[in-house]
């Protein structure tokens, strides 16, 4: 795996391919710049170097068409704030005014391209848009995870023109040694926790990790489609009727390759989706018509803490319970707690997939596990064994 280090960038222009798809607010500030950061030690190596640094990125979905709102302008300021070298803006990622702004960037310089989803060609993975995007480069560096999934052509087309000149930046060389580690390196006891509503959209993952995991903790609103496949009484709880057997299956699975499956046995329920609902603690198996399980109970998280202590390698994907809401958190609050425990402990933690990271930056715990993936959608399919064509496109 060629990474950044395998490289020298003196008096070479790098062509970085980042993730800035960062939120801003209406008057156009980043409210979390925690992808910026991230692509910062790739962009600085190649600045020590002696190189210089072109940047292209999307922002949105503006579909093909100019949206100044979708500008990467807006964002150029924050971006010389935290490299610490002032930014230059071309106004095109392509054409004149692009190759112009390459052409006078000198070592030490880094320079922001438009973004790159104003040309519909970016998202069919067009390749004389890619080839026009190479022209700006004499290596090429792909940093960004969060589209490493995507065949696009700043992604994946683009590398074709780097034979020999390509290479991970130092966020995907750590994203793809920290899913390695939980799917094929990790120590053992290794454990998974799958939380969130759907046991639909986990099904793949849960498929493909049975062979890598000694113990499954499933969590979220999944866990009342998996207790009435068993014959309980999961009251208004969100359930995937036509699920259960594959839910059913799941089990049988795990019993067959020897992986211990974690169900809650009891949850917070409420009388209504709502913060200030009436609340009981009740067992998994017996919850009152009208009322729906919102998040774990005692009894449940301390079964969880022991697995969790117990374990040297943990993944964890999807909260526990609704912690959007302040009284249906505690069950994800108490997860994190345990890693933070476990990590400390010596474990490894890995933390990926929108909620869980949305979670753990929420209540703290960012610096409290091993590693935190940056990329929802490339993280999810990684799990699920695929091969990211942004990836596959490096190493071949």
């Amino acid at each position: 795996m060629k990474t950044i280090d395998d490289y020298n960038f003196d008096g070479k222009k790098a062509l970085i391919r980042v993730d800035f798809n960062v939120p801003l607010d209406g008057d156009f500030n980043v409210t979390d710049t925690s992808r910026i950061e991230a692509a910062k030690p790739t962009i600085l190596k190649v600045l020590e170097d002696g190189g210089s640094a072109i940047l292209m990125s999307h922002l949105g979905r503006p579909k093909g068409k100019v949206n100044p709102d979708m500008s990467l302008s807006h964002i150029c300021e924050t971006v010389s704030e935290i490299i610490g070298v002032q930014v230059k803006f071309a106004g095109n990622c392509v054409g004149k005014v692009a190759d112009d702004a390459v052409a006078e960037l000198k070592s030490g310089e880094v320079l922001l391209l438009e973004n790159l989803r104003f040309h519909a060609e970016e998202e069919a993975g067009d390749t004389s848009f890619a080839e026009a995007l190479a022209k700006h480069g004499d290596i090429y560096i792909n940093d960004a995870f969060g589209t490493a999934h995507r065949a696009h052509a700043s992604t994946t087309i683009v590398a074709q023109f780097f034979p020999g000149n390509k290479c991970f930046g130092y966020l995907l060389a750590k994203e793809i040694k920290a899913i390695e580690k939980v799917m094929q390196t990790g120590e053992k006891p290794v454990t998974a926790i799958l939380g969130g509503a759907k046991v639909s959209s986990k099904i793949t993952i849960i498929e493909n990790i049975l062979d890598k995991v000694d113990n499954l903790i499933i969590g979220g609103g999944m866990t009342y489609t998996f207790v009435k496949a068993k014959g309980g009484s999961v009251g208004d709880s969100i359930c995937e009727d036509d699920k259960m057997d594959l839910a059913l299956d799941i089990l049988k699975q795990a019993e067959a390759k020897g992986v211990k499956v974690h169900i809650p046995v009891d949850v917070l329920a409420a009388d209504a989706f709502d913060n200030n609902a009436n609340t009981q603690f009740v067992e998994v198996d017996k919850i009152p018509d009208g009322w729906q399980g919102l998040d774990a109970g005692p009894k449940t998280l301390e079964n969880f803490k022991e697995v969790i202590l117990n374990s040297k390698t943990i993944l964890w994907n999807g909260p526990v319970g609704v912690f959007e809401m302040e009284n249906f958190a505690q069950g994800t609050i108490a997860i994190g707690n345990y890693i933070d425990e476990a990590t400390q402990k010596g474990a490894f933690s890995l933390v990926g997939g929108g909620d869980s990271v949305a979670a753990v930056k929420q209540f703290g715990f960012e610096d409290k596990v091993s590693y935190v993936s940056t990329g929802g959608g490339a993280m999810l399919e990684s799990l699920e064994g695929r091969t990211l064509p942004g990836i596959a496109a490096i190493l071949d």
